[in-house]
């Protein structure tokens, strides 16, 4: 794991909290590199152009959260937490709504209030989260996937390649090298 401290002033446009990046080849050796100079100074031009490029670099990476909030309101609570205590569970929302005794169009409207998103993105955030903890145990693509609740591999390759710009055999491989 490496660091880079940014002046605020020079970062305003990246996300003011910590936060899980994927980071690309390229990004990797400048922060690599960066850290073996020590501090740079943005006055002296070569060392400008580097920090430059290195913010302008992780402006273009998406954040990945590792934490997903849950809802405040109990009829949404108990939808987020059977589908927490099992991922796989494909049921509709509707099918999980009468479980919950609610409507469908309640609990779509307490997870966009609650946690700023639709239940369906918080619940495909859930099932990526479940397989990336299986997948960092040492678990294979397939039983990752399946027990995270997609329908087939593929699915989820093709999901997790959408929100990390990678293949899960790749993110893993490359990222045990780096951290």
């Amino acid at each position: 794991m490496r660091t880079l401290y940014l002046k605020r002033r020079s970062a305003r446009t990246l996300p003011p909290g910590c936060c899980v990046v994927h980071v690309s080849a390229l990004l990797r050796e400048l922060i690599l590199h960066a850290c073996t100079l020590g501090s740079l100074d943005k006055t002296i031009p070569w060392q400008g152009h580097l920090i430059h490029v290195i913010i302008s670099q992780l402006e273009e990476i998406r954040v990945v959260p590792l934490q997903l909030p849950n809802p405040s309101d109990p009829r949404a609570l108990r939808i987020a937490k059977a589908i927490q205590d099992d991922p796989s569970d494909r049921r509709p929302l509707t099918t999980l709504c009468k479980a919950a005794g609610t409507s469908k169009r309640t609990v779509e409207r307490l997870f966009q209030t609650d946690v700023g998103m639709t239940f369906s993105k918080w619940r495909q955030q859930l099932r990526l989260m479940q397989a990336m903890r299986l997948l960092a145990e040492g678990a294979k693509v397939t039983h990752a996937a399946l027990e995270s609740g997609y329908s087939t591999p593929s699915a989820f390759i093709s999901m997790f390649r959408k929100a990390l710009g990678t293949t899960p055999t790749l993110y893993f491989r490359t990222g045990a090298k780096d951290k």
